[in-house]
Formats: structure tokens, sequence, C-alpha cells
């Protein structure tokens, strides 16, 4: 009887550290996945300066569309849940797609190459920024999944692991913004 006992302690043992080892490595899978998102993010927020820079001549009758994209970088570039980091980037984004807007005004502007350079770098790290925000996802559903299932539950609520937030815009964020130079 002893030795049935020291046996189901010992399979309780290995389980518990198995699982507590593997709640971690998923831990750090989201973390690391959200940081994806950031090394994007800071490549996209140092874009912006340059674009600024080079159009700034041009939108001297629209100093509020060039502020508002300094005001909406420097709103993004704060430190956010999930939840706030995409609405920041969803008004950044909306900012930037209305510098695009407005340039459709000016037509020797259309055609400069920073403006040309910038649309092709955006373009080229908003799809970098999706596909790293997808990896979040991923990594959190994974997360998720396995603190909230059983037996492994029992473990994560004991140890303190909760549930991530996924990476998602709502509302009218959802919406992508389009650059274009037809």
């Amino acid at each position: 009887m002893t030795i049935i006992v020291v046996v189901a302690v010992v399979a309780v043992a290995v389980y518990a550290v198995a699982t507590y080892n593997g709640l971690v490595r998923r831990r750090n899978e989201v973390e690391e996945a959200y940081r994806q998102i950031d090394v994007q993010l800071k490549r996209r927020y140092d874009l912006i300066p340059n674009l600024l820079e080079g159009v700034k001549r041009y939108f001297r009758q629209e100093q509020d569309v060039l502020t508002e994209i300094t005001r909406a970088r420097s709103a993004a570039m704060q430190p956010h849940s999930p939840r706030e980091q995409a609405q920041a980037e969803a008004r950044l984004s909306g900012a930037i797609g209305n510098l695009f807007a407005v340039a459709e005004n000016y037509p020797e502007l259309r055609s400069e190459r920073v403006l040309l350079d910038f649309q092709e770098e955006l373009a080229s790290t908003e799809n970098k920024i999706s596909f790293a925000r997808q990896h979040y996802n991923d990594s959190v559903q994974a997360y998720n999944t396995k603190i909230q299932s059983f037996p492994a539950v029992i473990f994560a609520r004991a140890m303190g692991f909760t549930e991530k937030e996924y990476f998602e815009a709502a509302g009218p964020e959802r919406e992508s913004v389009t650059v274009s130079y037809d």
C-alpha cells in the first residue's frame, strides 16, 4: 500500500513539474510573439519622421494632417495592452491614410521618391506587423487553451497563470487603411 501511495505522489509531482514547465514555455512564447509586434511597430514608427520630413514642404497648408500623424505616432509608441495598442495603431493608420488622401491634391508630391519609397516600405511593414499579430494571437490561443484545459487548469490557477489578451481591433478600427496612388 505504501508503494502505491509513493508512486502516486511521484506521478503527481512529475505531472505538476511537466505542466508547470509547459505553461512557462507557452507564456514565454506569447511574450516573445508580442515583442515581435513591437519590433515591427518600431520599424513603422521610424519610417514616419522621414515621410513627414519629405512631404512637409508640400503640406504648408495642411499642417493639421502632419500634426495628427505626429500625435498619433507619439500615442501609439506608449506602452499599451494589446487592445489599446490595436486602437492606437488604428488611429495612426487612419492619420497616415489621411495624409495619402490629402496628397492626392498635390500631383508633384505623388511622384516624389520619398513618398513612393515610404508607400512601399509601409506596405512591407504592414505585412510584417500583420504576420507578427497573427503569430501572437496563435501563441495566445495555444497558451489560453493550455491553461483552460483539464487537468492543467488546476495547476495553472494555483500557480498564478492567467489568460492572455488577444491582439484585436474593435469597431471601425478593424478596417484597414488603403493607400493608393492610382
